[in-house]
């Protein structure tokens, strides 16, 4: 089945030219089921990027899902131009009285920031309080991730002694949970941050149920309050070039960064990354839509 989006996204032609099935507004209200909306608040700073990372692993389940871009009211975007925001993009208090079935928190480059210092850190605070009642499953993303684990449960973020950037392999500690039904006894995802969760306090609350984790990247996928809340720590959305393009992007910079671990092959800059974690990261897409959203949320919501 199919991804909704706006006719105009920029998105829809990287989708429809990898073969993803996508459809407009006009097809999707001739089709008589009830899909499942999506909310996606959309922090990255090149949010178009982000969109099409995103809705290319929504599109790929059975379920029709409408899509929502959301962004902060708080913060103007410096990298997305605003005709863009305009056309494409929400704000909280346009929707503040709606429900959604799901809804996706991305990541930040604001990590290394105090969560009271990032300028729309009231407004975020707002927007995960109304998702306990008004969200059936929010799947928190990198430093979206962290500011739930310090929202909801007081579980600080730390700071690494350098960037933590490369694609790490990942095991799993609890097969009962069906977010990690079907996954490989090892399996590997992107990481891109200067923060980790701080280990001592997660230790301290049994509800946050620590499904995997790496031996060098740490805590990676998280669940609360039987999937009302999940943090995924790292960066499962990305593309093959993703990490490359930081890797250079940092280097003009002037910020010296090291080379991204297991990501380029024999760790030469010049050559073309292998992707080694796509099907993990459309996996656990299509079990969340599927075990967390679509089988938990209501068909009218009240």
């Amino acid at each position: 089945m199919p991804i909704k989006i706006p006719k105009l996204l920029p998105a829809r032609e990287v989708l429809e030219n990898e073969n993803i099935f996508v459809m407009d507004e006009d097809r999707a209200l001739s089709q008589d089921i009830r899909p499942l909306n999506i909310l996606i608040l959309n922090l990255m700073p090149e949010k178009q990027k982000e969109e099409a990372q995103l809705l290319r692993l929504l599109g790929n389940t059975p379920l029709q899902v409408n899509v929502t871009f959301m962004r902060t009211a708080t913060h103007e975007s410096r990298h997305t131009s605003h005709l863009h925001l305009e056309q494409f993009y929400t704000v909280f208090d346009r929707i503040r009285n709606k429900k959604y079935d799901g809804m996706i928190i991305t990541g930040a480059p604001v990590e290394k920031l105090h969560f009271s210092d990032v300028d729309y850190w009231d407004e975020l605070k707002e927007i995960m309080e109304w998702s306990k009642t008004s969200v059936t499953s929010t799947l928190h993303i990198c430093w979206g991730a962290q500011a739930a684990l310090y929202y909801h449960f007081g579980i600080d973020k730390v700071m690494l002694p350098s960037k933590l950037s490369g694609i790490f392999s990942h095991t799993i500690h609890d097969r009962k949970v069906k977010l990690v039904r079907g996954f490989d006894d090892l399996f590997f995802s992107p990481h891109s941050r200067y923060t980790d969760v701080d280990r001592q306090a997660l230790e301290k609350h049994p509800e946050v149920n620590l499904l995997s984790s790496s031996e060098e990247a740490g805590p990676f996928i998280l669940v609360a309050n039987r999937g009302k809340q999940i943090m995924v720590t790292g960066h499962p959305e990305y593309e093959t070039e993703t990490l490359a393009l930081e890797y250079k992007r940092d280097i003009k910079r002037g910020l010296h960064p090291d080379l991204p671990k297991h990501y380029f092959p024999a760790d030469d800059s010049s050559r073309k990354p292998v992707n080694r974690w796509r099907s993990h990261a459309h996996l656990l897409f299509s079990n969340w839509l599927n075990y967390y959203v679509y089988q938990e949320t209501p068909y009218l919501w009240e």
